[in-house]
């Protein structure tokens, strides 16, 4: 077999009459790349400035375009968070959303468990001077690297860190419910309004998709006048010894917990407050877990317009998140309604003389991410959050309502508060 010679020229393996649809195919690339190159100039030259990478379209009209998603702020620009309260929430939710937010970063943790802080610490690329303890909270004052104080304790522990965070010079993101008390609700907005820092309450499902889908619904008037809103929010408590089963902690057992759902979303979706409030508690200290809180609660809010609300929560039962929305022209209901994920959107019309389901598809986007994302927008444009709060104070007026009603066997009539929402989120990016 003769020596290969580098220097010969490479013979094609093709055929000559494939040789010659080969030449054919590559003179009718080049020409389509031709005509690509100044739509995807005019295109580049169209979109400079923004950090958004695109591409023009290359599908037919009648397929849906592919969404590029938005592009985040560089890590650096991002709103930095001190996350208070390493909790299951805080570990299983809230820092995983941190991980994939748009506008936010975690920058430091605050925790009784210095061991605890140190494994989430390595595992969000943390340094070990971003971990703070409950005594030496205060010192956050000094770390320019946190503008926003996520404030996830047991909820006897809200008003004193909101109150401290303020001091400090930090915007506050607070869990729901917002506090044990009225007053201590009061106390929170007080003291961030007299640091000028913004207070914003963790109401996640107001910025879930398929709530605002929902909202929108109510708002077009697709169901008609609404007429009745029906909710339930109940879950099956273990142990005993938790802490929301303690009430100098948790302020109270279900309706605190998750009860809340129900009183914000019926607001929320109405549009209107309640005017009055009537409320009947099961209580059984016969069972270790209901010793200090009620297992159960059924409650009716009744609004301006003749709109009403029926909801029941407890710790006494299977898991059920369901809520149904019921006007002139139809219903609407999210089963489950409140949960992290899985939500579900159906409503029932009458249409051509029947009555016709839908299930509409809607892209499920993670709550938490949502709701902080929002917060670091405000922060940035000095917006006043959609859920500042008013509205956290407002549901603990209406939760002290049906506790007080419970007891007297009565009616209580509500006043009506000011404004308790702050503008719609925008479509953040």
């Amino acid at each position: 077999m003769p020596p290969s010679d580098a220097s010969a020229p490479l013979q094609s393996s093709f055929p000559s009459d494939q040789r010659s649809g080969r030449r054919a195919f590559l003179k009718y690339a080049g020409g389509i790349a031709a005509g690509i190159a100044p739509l995807a100039a005019a295109h580049a030259q169209s979109t400079a400035g923004s950090a958004k990478v695109d591409f023009p379209p290359d599908h037919a009209q009648s397929e849906a375009s592919e969404k590029m998603p938005d592009p985040g702020l560089p890590p650096a620009e991002r709103i930095g968070y001190a996350v208070v309260g390493l909790g299951r929430l805080t570990v299983g939710r809230l820092l995983p959303a941190l991980a994939q937010c748009k506008y936010s970063r975690l920058s430091a943790l605050v925790s009784g468990d210095r061991a605890k802080a140190q494994k989430l610490a390595r595992q969000y690329g943390l340094a070990e001077q971003s971990i703070y303890d409950y005594g030496n909270f205060d010192a956050i004052a000094t770390n320019p690297d946190v503008q926003v104080v996520y404030i996830v304790l047991p909820n006897s522990m809200h008003a004193e860190f909101t109150i401290r965070a303020a001091r400090a010079g930090k915007h506050v993101l607070c869990e729901k419910p917002m506090a044990n008390s009225v007053a201590e609700c009061q106390q929170m907005i007080q003291a961030c309004q007299q640091a000028q820092r913004k207070l914003m309450i963790a109401y996640r499902s107001q910025y879930e998709p398929l709530a605002r889908a929902l909202l929108k619904m109510a708002r077009d008037k697709k169901l008609g006048d609404l007429r009745e809103f029906i909710s339930a929010n109940s879950q099956n408590m273990g142990d005993p010894a938790q802490w929301r089963l303690k009430k100098a902690l948790a302020g109270g057992g279900p309706l605190p917990d998750v009860g809340i759902y129900c009183i914000n979303a019926a607001r929320f979706l109405s549009g209107e407050e309640p005017v009055e409030v009537q409320g009947g508690i099961v209580n059984n200290q016969a069972d270790p877990r209901f010793r200090e809180v009620e297992e159960s609660v059924q409650f009716t809010l009744r609004f301006p317009s003749g709109f009403t609300a029926t909801c029941s929560s407890g710790y006494n039962s299977h898991k059920s998140q369901f809520l149904r929305l019921q006007g002139t022209l139809g219903w609407a209901e999210l089963d489950p309604g409140y949960a992290y994920e899985g939500n579900r959107l159906r409503y029932g019309l009458l249409e051509n003389g029947r009555e016709v389901i839908h299930e509409p598809s809607i892209a499920a986007s993670d709550q938490f991410m949502l709701e902080i994302d929002h917060m670091s927008q405000c922060v940035r444009q000095d917006r006043l959050p959609h859920t500042p709060g008013e509205e956290g104070l407002q549901d603990q007026r209406i939760i002290e309502a049906i506790y007080a009603s419970a007891q007297a066997g009565r009616v209580i009539r509500l006043d009506a508060p000011g404004n308790t929402r702050g503008p719609e989120p925008q479509q953040e990016g």
